[in-house]
């Protein structure tokens, strides 16, 4: 061993002595430096500007440092043109200048050379090591609570693939006596290494092989702050891999073997290298670390509590892939690592799920457009077999339609790609979203185990028969989306509720609902259905009721019981650009403490978006208490049942007189709310009177919704009221302009009025590191000091170092 450091100071002395190892020293700090002080000068310019940029300013030890765009990973991919560089020339120097002669003759061992070696470049890379860490520790000091425990997750990653490339140079140095033919396999090799992931993927045994070789993305996992064994095992064994292979090279000169001899050594080092990568990597031998502040790569505690339900039954995960629906590459056999990558932190606690795979092709039925119109004149399975030989895909290996129906059904699923879960006798589906996102999240994966783990999930009931807003309906009133629609990712259904339709004329009230909701009823509500409404309440039941304007009459009784009530007319906001009726009241503290969710700096100050509503008032609640949930802002919106010089609004005194007298209500072109055209003789409208646009200068704020709550039967009873229910239609939670937070607020309601039981809690707290410590002058500052004069100084230091080399 005391012979191997000898040969491995004396080729870091070698290393140091020529100007090559000088140079790349100094060009990786230069790269480093303008990554990073780039980066942080991005977000000390972001942050002195302040404004609405502020809320995006998060979990910036990620973005500077190991995001795709941090300079980890900008450093990562140019190390191949570092590393070749400096092992072009640790053996084939020997080789070419003919001291390989004498090493063979002298009694030094050949793996004493090539460990030799290899440690002059590990100590070589622990001074890149230090170099990078200069930017750490910058970035430790100038991040406002720098996350640290993920740079040095990162910083051993970036390590482990200096020594990986550094061992793989030594093996090309050692076939052939020319440096730059060494140099250049060496960039070849890793070149193939990286790239060997995404061959023959489509074959099972070669996809599981070439993807353990690969070295693209093994430093993600670290890079993300999560260090796993097996990660770390893969770079051993590529150091062991090409040792082994440089030392069976070299032994190779000294001795005269058979071929199969010499042949039989190599394969013996790549195959026990296969199997150890194997076992290492079955999940249940893999251990995690992660070292992030908030345990980003670690399921959430309240998930980890759900798969440890589980317990030791059996899960099993069967995908369906529609060859020709949008998200068929999920399924295909090339994405099939991918695909298990996704399911990685949950095998993490369970290592035993079994995964199994279905592909077949079908009629798509959620595609948004018409296939046969793109395929004129051709059958589906001309349509399959046209796509497959485009993809270069065999037919062989997806079912068709009459055999996947024999299997399954479904079309209930839109055919989509889906994962069916199965776990003792039970079956559930989990699906992937139309959103950006696409594949399940923590909370809807929870969500699909506890339909496994449960007999029945919460049950949100709504009210038909009067007209009310229907569950199943796409229109723009209509309920599917955040109800029962199985592409959207805050569907009841997908958050681990389920819904049914109620009509109370004919069916009673279950005791086994969660909350009942009565979503704008178009005509008056039977006795028998009020009676049952207040029998609900009275013992005790979770209850959303949605009015509209000109329907107020319809509700008010009901409310009455509550001390609420529905104003007469309709609030309008003053837009430029949108219509009048639609409202955008803020979320009050009350309402944002319904969900986690709600209360993040983007999401918090956003309004929910509400197209016709009406106030509401409140008093005497009976023995509830009332908070507001929604409200508007002082002086952007009016009601127009209430006379308003400012808008010169003319309004009925309430909705019947208006009907009564043959009025209607019209909207004003200018934006300032309605007015009411009385009929003339002849029967026509007389021309209303114009409407102001003048600034409503009243302070006056109006309620649009309320929650109502008491203490009964040993639980909190829980009621939300709204003035407005389009807010949770299809058209309002698909609106894209104005930016608003419908979708999380509707959410948030359903949580509350089930207790948080769900959708399953998965969130985290913020990160800290949102802020930076330097101003944009400083950074200016940190430029000349890390680009030129640090660099210069080691610039300065090597001139020295080696003119006085060359003197001796």
């Amino acid at each position: 061993m005391k012979l191997t450091f000898k040969i491995a100071k004396a080729e870091l002395r070698n290393l140091f002595y020529s100007p090559i190892a000088w140079f790349l020293t100094i060009a990786f700090m230069v790269q480093c430096a303008f990554s990073y002080t780039k980066l942080i000068n991005n977000y000390a310019s972001q942050q002195e500007m302040g404004g609405m940029g502020l809320n995006y300013m998060n979990q910036l030890t990620y973005n500077v440092f190991t995001s795709p765009y941090g300079l980890f990973n900008g450093i990562m991919q140019n190390l191949y043109l570092y590393i070749p560089l400096l092992t072009m020339g640790l053996i084939s120097r020997e080789i070419n200048g003919g001291t390989i002669s004498l090493l063979y003759s002298s009694p030094v061992k050949i793996k004493e050379i090539v460990f030799g070696k290899y440690i002059a470049m590990m100590a070589y890379s622990v001074i890149l090591l230090l170099v990078i860490s200069i930017f750490m520790v910058a970035g430790v000091l100038d991040i406002k609570s720098a996350d640290y425990g993920m740079l040095l997750a990162a910083a051993l990653g970036f390590y482990l693939l200096l020594c990986a490339y550094s061992a793989i140079g030594l093996f090309m140095s050692s076939l052939t006596s020319y440096q730059i033919v060494a140099a250049v396999s060496t960039f070849v090799m890793i070149g193939v290494l990286t790239y060997i992931g995404t061959l023959w993927q489509s074959i099972d045994f070669v996809r599981d092989l070439t993807y353990f070789l690969s070295l693209s993305g093994r430093t993600s996992h670290m890079l993300g702050g999560l260090i796993t064994t097996k990660d770390v095992i893969y770079f051993i064994i590529i150091v062991y891999i090409f040792l082994g292979l440089t030392i069976y090279k070299l032994q190779s000169g000294r001795e005269t073997k058979p071929w199969y001899v010499l042949a039989s050594r190599y394969v013996a080092i790549v195959v026990s290298a296969l199997v150890i990568g194997y076992v290492t990597s079955l999940p249940s031998l893999i251990g995690y670390l992660d070292t992030t502040a908030n345990k980003d790569n670690t399921l959430t505690p309240k998930v980890q509590q759900i798969i440890k339900e589980l317990g030791d039954g059996k899960l099993e995960v069967t995908s369906y892939n529609n060859f020709l629906d949008n998200y068929s590459w999920f399924g295909l056999p090339e994405q099939r690592n991918d695909y298990l990558g996704r399911w990685e932190s949950y095998l993490r606690f369970k290592p035993d799920i079994e995964f199994h795979y279905v592909n077949y092709y079908d009629m798509p039925l959620a595609l948004g457009y018409n296939l046969f119109e793109s395929y004129k004149g051709k059958t589906i399975k001309q349509i399959a077999e046209q796509r497959a030989k485009g993809s270069d895909l065999s037919m062989d290996m997806f079912k068709t339609p009459e055999q996947i129906q024999k299997e399954i059904d479904l079309k209930p699923e839109l055919n989509r790609f889906v994962m069916k879960l199965t776990y003792k006798g039970k079956s559930t589906f989990l699906r992937v979203f139309n959103d950006q996102v696409v594949w399940p999240m923590e909370a809807e994966v929870s969500a699909a185990f506890k339909r496994l783990l449960e007999a029945k999930m919460p049950k949100i009931a709504f009210v038909i028969g009067n007209g009310e807003r229907r569950i199943g309906k796409k229109g723009d009133r209509e309920y599917k989306l955040v109800t029962s629609d199985k592409t959207f990712r805050y569907a009841l259904i997908n958050q681990g509720f389920d819904v049914d339709t109620l009509a109370l004329n004919t069916q009673n009230i279950p005791d086994d609902i969660k909350a009942l909701v009565i979503a704008d009823p178009q005509t008056e509500l039977s006795a028998e259905a009020t009676q049952k409404i207040h029998a609900y309440i009275a013992k005790g039941g979770n209850l959303l009721i949605a009015g509209e304007p000109g329907r107020q009459h319809l509700l008010n009784p009901l409310l009455k019981t509550l001390g609420v009530q529905l104003t007469n007319g309709m609030l309008v906001q003053q837009s430029e650009d949108y219509a009048p009726t639609l409202v955008l009241p803020y979320m009050t503290k009350a309402a944002i403490g319904f969900a986690k969710l709600l209360d993040k700096p983007s999401i918090d100050t956003l309004p929910i978006s509400m197209n016709g509503s009406a106030a509401l008032t409140y008093r005497d609640t009976s023995g509830f208490t009332a908070k507001q949930l929604l409200i508007t802002k002082a002086g952007l919106v009016s009601n127009t049942m209430r006379r308003n010089p400012d808008l010169d609004i003319v309004n009925t005194k309430d909705e019947e007189k208006s009907t009564s007298t043959g009025g209607v209500q019209i909207m004003a072109a200018g934006g300032g709310g309605f007015v009411t055209a009385a009929p003339t003789a002849t029967g026509g409208a007389k021309k209303p009177k114009p409407v102001s646009t003048k600034k409503n200068t009243s302070k006056e704020k109006f309620t649009i919704a309320l929650a109502l709550t008491r203490q009964i039967n040993g639980k909190e009873q829980r009621i939300l009221i709204s003035g407005d229910a389009d807010f949770l239609s299809n058209s309002e939670l698909g609106r894209y302009e104005p930016r608003t937070s419908n979708f999380n607020f509707s959410t948030a309601l359903f949580s509350w009025l089930n207790y948080g039981q769900y959708p399953v809690d998965a969130s985290r707290p913020d990160a800290k590191d949102n802020r930076v410590t330097v101003s944009t002058d400083h950074v200016a500052f940190l430029k000349i000091l890390y680009i030129y004069v640090v660099p210069g100084c080691i610039l300065i230091f090597a001139v020295i170092f080696l003119i006085r080399r060359k003197r001796k």
